[in-house]
C-alpha cells in the first residue's frame, strides 16, 4: 500500500476517521492504521496533522460545491439562474445536515479552524454570484450595478441563514422554504431592471 498510496486515499481515510472519532480525538496514527501503513507514509503526503485536516476540509468543500458550480453555469436567464444558484446552495447544505448530521458536525468544526480554506470557498461562491450579476446586467435583465463584487457579497450575506452552518438548526423548521422564497423575491426585485425606474447607486 505504501508504494501506491495516494493523497486522495489518505483524504478519504481521514474523513472516515474524523467521522468515527471526531475532530478532537482523530490522529494521523488513526488514519495510517485505517490504511494499513505507517504514519510516516501519511506524512510524506501531508507534513503535519494541521495540513491533513486543512486538505480534508478543502476536499469536502470542493465536493459539496460541485452542484452549486454547475448551477452557476446553467443556460438560464440571469434572474432565474441566480434563484436556482441560491436554491442549490441551500439544498446542498441542508442535505448535508439531514443525510449525515455527524459528518456535517465534524466538518463544521474543521471549517472553524481553517479560516484560509473558508475564505477561498467564500471567494469562489461570491465570484459565481458576481458572474451571474454581470451576465444579467449585460443582457438587460438586471439594472446597472455600480460595484458588482460588493453587490455579490451583499447577496451572499443576505442569504446567510440558508447556507451558513451557524443557522443549520433552522433548516428543518416549518416555514423555512417560505422564508427562503421571500428573501429571493426581495433580492431579485431589487436587482431586476424596471423600465422607467431610476436606479439609485450606493455611495
Amino acid at each position: 500500500m505504501a508504494e501506491t498510496l495516494t493523497a486522495e486515499q489518505i483524504l478519504d481515510a481521514a474523513q472516515d476517521v474524523l467521522r468515527r472519532f471526531g475532530p478532537s480525538k482523530a490522529t494521523v496514527v488513526d488514519v495510517a492504521r485505517a490504511l494499513g501503513v505507517s504514519h510516516g507514509s501519511v506524512y510524506r503526503h501531508f507534513p503535519s496533522k494541521a495540513a491533513l485536516r486543512e486538505a480534508v476540509t478543502r476536499q469536502w468543500l470542493h465536493r459539496s460545491h460541485a452542484p452549486v458550480a454547475k448551477a452557476a453555469g446553467a443556460d438560464l436567464p440571469a434572474p432565474e439562474r441566480l434563484r436556482n444558484w441560491l436554491a442549490t446552495l441551500f439544498d446542498t447544505k441542508r442535505h448535508k445536515v439531514l443525510d449525515d448530521p455527524e459528518l456535517f458536525a465534524t466538518f463544521t468544526a474543521l471549517v472553524v479552524e481553517n479560516s484560509t480554506v473558508v475564505a477561498d470557498h467564500i471567494a469562489d461562491l461570491t465570484g459565481e454570484i458576481a458572474r451571474i450579476l454581470r451576465d444579467g446586467v449585460a443582457a438587460g435583465e438586471f439594472a446597472p450595478i455600480e460595484d458588482v463584487d460588493r453587490t455579490a457579497r451583499a447577496v451572499f450575506d443576505a442569504t446567510a441563514r440558508f447556507h451558513d452552518p451557524a443557522y443549520s438548526g433552522d433548516w428543518t423548521r416549518d416555514g423555512i422554504d417560505q422564508a427562503f422564497d421571500a428573501v429571493c423575491v426581495l433580492i431579485l426585485t431589487s436587482l431586476t431592471a424596471q423600465p422607467g425606474r431610476e436606479v439609485v447607486q450606493p455611495h
